[in-house]
């Protein structure tokens, strides 16, 4: 048997998009993105992050209802550009996204006992495989009770901060000087939370009637999560200010403190670790299916292509994402780890926009689909190459050896 199980409906769906969203962007990314832009500036990167998304969105839906089977763009790639759009998309998703695997174990780790993170990273990964092992069902139910203590979280830090007496609406209007690069370097690292709708996509092997859930939730996932965003950003820097938010390595914790209920901050640490665990877990089910599409085409080591017989999920790329990604944690930097994860991952989207270019109009839909997509395919690209000159050059030197490696195992396969 080497076919994926269809069992998740248009809730399922949602609900798996923002396990892989709601966490990152809330608990990592909101520092550094206002150190980069500003508070209006991070505001107005935030919105341009949530455009480019949902360029990406509606490319990714498209695409995944015209193909729904496991690995998103490498499918897509391969079957509208050529085999090497395909590798590339894979390779560059693959891994970035195990060194956002990493940075969540981590994050996890920081939030529980921060003089043994790694050791509670190690262990995180470990329980979190062990969950998606027993089906993409069981993964669905457990993302389902972590989005929900999630938001329970975030509404009570929004509802402190907005009524303890410490929220200032002047602070929203800083740009703090930072100009256009700034904003584009802070939207690019804000792009690293909203990523997580494509798993819907990677997913898209084990949804029920795609070509209608599909188009359905993932739009609908990455609106939920852009409205609980610009909220959550809005508090912060009304109560803390774009300075202290910038210095800030735990902003929503930081926020109920400022806000005069400082007893919070332990339920905003858990309700922190609770929503990492929910992406942790959305992240690892997304990798190993994009393994699994890789393997099936050769473009991996065939045997990563195996199903479990009774649970039905491809348990020898769980394993080995797994084991790489325990091996990252030892040595992981969390947010180097997001810079080098948004430079691969938005060359990814880069690559579904242009698959998505190649479907022609769509009369069944009122947007105007190829202009999202060619928005999309430039908006990556301008994200891409505006990040931190590091994050950069380490994404791209990985590109360039995922290139060499599918040069030499094709030249390998024509010799002989």
């Amino acid at each position: 048997m080497t076919q994926l199980a269809r069992r998740l409906g248009v809730p399922d769906a949602v609900v798996v998009g923002l396990g892989a969203m709601l966490g990152a962007g809330v608990f990592v990314v909101f520092a550094p993105a206002a150190a980069s832009a500003g508070a209006a500036g991070l505001l107005v990167a935030l919105v341009l992050a949530g455009f480019v998304a949902f360029c990406n969105a509606t490319s990714s839906a498209r695409l995944a209802a015209r193909y729904p089977e496991s690995g998103g763009t490498y499918v897509y790639g391969r079957e509208r550009l050529n085999p090497y759009a395909g590798f590339l998309a894979g390779w560059g998703f693959v891994v970035g996204k195990t060194a956002s695997c990493a940075a969540m174990a981590l994050t996890i780790g920081a939030y529980l006992w921060p003089g043994r993170a790694r050791l509670v990273a190690v262990g995180a990964v470990l329980v979190v495989t062990g969950v998606n092992l027993r089906g993409i069902g069981r993964t669905a139910a457990v993302t389902r009770i972590l989005v929900a203590l999630t938001l329970g979280v975030l509404a009570t830090v929004a509802v402190v901060g907005l009524t303890g007496g410490d929220f200032g609406a002047d602070r929203l209007g800083d740009l703090g000087g930072t100009g256009v690069r700034g904003v584009l370097t802070a939207a690019g690292l804000l792009f690293f939370a909203f990523a997580g709708y494509a798993r819907i996509a990677t997913l898209g092997e084990e949804v029920r009637d795609p070509e209608r859930t599909i188009p359905r939730a993932v739009p609908l996932a990455l609106a939920l999560v852009l409205v609980i965003y610009l909220v959550l950003a809005v508090v912060a820097l009304g109560v803390l200010g774009v300075d202290r938010l910038a210095g800030s390595a735990a902003p929503l914790a930081e926020v109920v403190g400022v806000a005069g209920l400082p007893g919070l901050a332990w339920l905003v640490r858990v309700g922190a670790t609770v929503a990492v665990t929910g992406v942790l877990l959305s992240l690892l089910a997304g990798v190993s299916r994009t393994l699994l599409a890789m393997a099936r085409r050769r473009d991996l080591p065939g045997a990563l292509a195996a199903v479990h017989p009774r649970h039905r999920v491809p348990h020898r790329a769980e394993l080995t994402v797994a084991a790489v990604v325990i091996v990252v944690v030892a040595l992981g930097d969390v947010r180097g780890a997001i810079g080098f994860s948004a430079c691969t991952v938005l060359v990814y989207y880069a690559i579904t926009n242009a698959a998505a270019l190649t479907l022609g109009r769509d009369p069944a839909r009122r947007l105007p689909v190829r202009l999202l997509a060619v928005s999309g395919l430039v908006g990556c690209l301008v994200l891409a190459v505006n990040l931190p000159p590091v994050s950069v050059l380490a994404g791209f030197c990985v590109l360039a050896l995922g290139t060499a490696w599918y040069a030499l195992t094709r030249h390998a396969v024509s010799r002989g």
